[in-house]
């Protein structure tokens, strides 16, 4: 793969070109853009996954849903169903995706939508008889037919935008200067112990204008993992396999490692579909710890559930009080 992302770098330039030209055609007015009555927040990347949408997201959910009426709209990645669909009791993350289905497994007070067709979910949800205060567009950052009333662009500390190119040698969706468009940044997955000065230095590579709110945030991994209907501490683990279909296990890997945990890591691609012959080879390990966004696309295998956790995460950012302040002034 990394051989044929060098030798496709003759691209890069055609990419670049066709991706800066559309944002160009957005930002004159020439392609138009829709804005709604209601605050629509957009979370989203410049780059092609892992930068820690999901985890942001509920953040988003747990911060606001205890006062207003929040729904969710994500295209449904890798699901079987085609246009507009609202989650309900049968909802799958074969029917709406798996994170889409994640909120919709923790978050019950919420509405969990996904069409890929931005514009039309947004309008099924205002049409809907509970039509929600708030919707949140998760990875929607070029989606660019709806013009979000806050715009969350992420960037991965290991991965920063400033560092990396546009597809197909990069991992860039669309050129560096799409983050202009971003009302806050986020730099996801800091260490533990990110100085201030590290963090001001990232600040000048991101080249920050001056509308722009920068925060840093961390993972905060639980010190216990769950299943359906058990949980254990994570210091009386002995010995697991590990399982992950995510854009990059390393903070998880690392972090385990760092726990001294022993164990076998089996990695599989981002929202990788499980097979029954994966399932088949799942099913003669002894203990397998996962991550929550594929222990709901795994749940659903009886032989799995008696040995089948994962390890909830949350996210911690650092400057907490002014971040949830702009987004409560949003909202209201």
């Amino acid at each position: 793969m990394k051989f044929l992302r060098i030798i496709l770098f003759p691209v890069v330039p055609i990419y670049y070109l066709i991706t800066w030209l559309r944002n160009w055609l957005y930002d004159k007015g020439i392609k138009s853009s829709k804005s709604y009555d209601i605050p629509i927040i957009c979370v989203g990347n410049l780059s092609t996954g892992g930068t820690g949408k999901t985890p942001m997201i509920e953040y988003l959910i747990r911060l606001l849903k205890d006062e207003k009426s929040i729904a969710t709209l994500s295209r449904g990645y890798k699901r079987i169903t085609e246009g507009y669909v609202i989650a309900d009791h049968g909802a799958t993350p074969d029917t709406i995706g798996d994170e889409p289905y994640q909120f919709y497994r923790k978050f019950k007070t919420i509405r969990v939508a996904v069409d890929g067709n931005r514009q039309n979910g947004i309008a099924q949800l205002l049409s809907s008889e509970n039509k929600p205060d708030v919707i949140l567009l998760d990875d929607a950052y070029q989606h660019r037919k709806v013009k979000a009333g806050l715009n969350i662009l992420l960037t991965a500390y290991y991965n920063l935008y400033s560092d990396d190119i546009v597809l197909p040698t990069g991992n860039l969706r669309e050129p560096r200067s799409g983050a202009k468009r971003a009302n806050i940044i986020v730099v996801t997955k800091c260490p533990t112990g990110i100085t201030e000065n590290e963090k001001d230095k990232i600040a000048e590579k991101l080249k920050l204008a001056p509308h722009q709110q920068l925060v840093f945030s961390s993972i905060d991994y639980a010190d216990k993992v769950i299943s359906t209907d058990l949980e254990m501490p994570l210091e009386s683990l002995s010995k697991f396999t590990l399982v992950t279909g995510i854009a990059n296990a390393k903070p998880l890997v690392d972090f385990l490692t760092n726990k001294g945990l022993s164990f076998n890591h089996l990695e599989y691609p981002d929202h990788y579909s499980f097979r029954p012959n994966d399932i088949e080879e799942l099913a003669k390990k002894e203990l397998i710890i996962t991550t929550e966004k594929d222990f709901v696309r795994l749940a659903d295998n009886e032989n799995l559930l008696p040995k089948l956790f994962y390890l909830p995460i949350e996210i911690t950012i650092d400057k907490k009080d002014a971040f949830d302040s702009t987004i409560e002034s949003f909202v209201d």
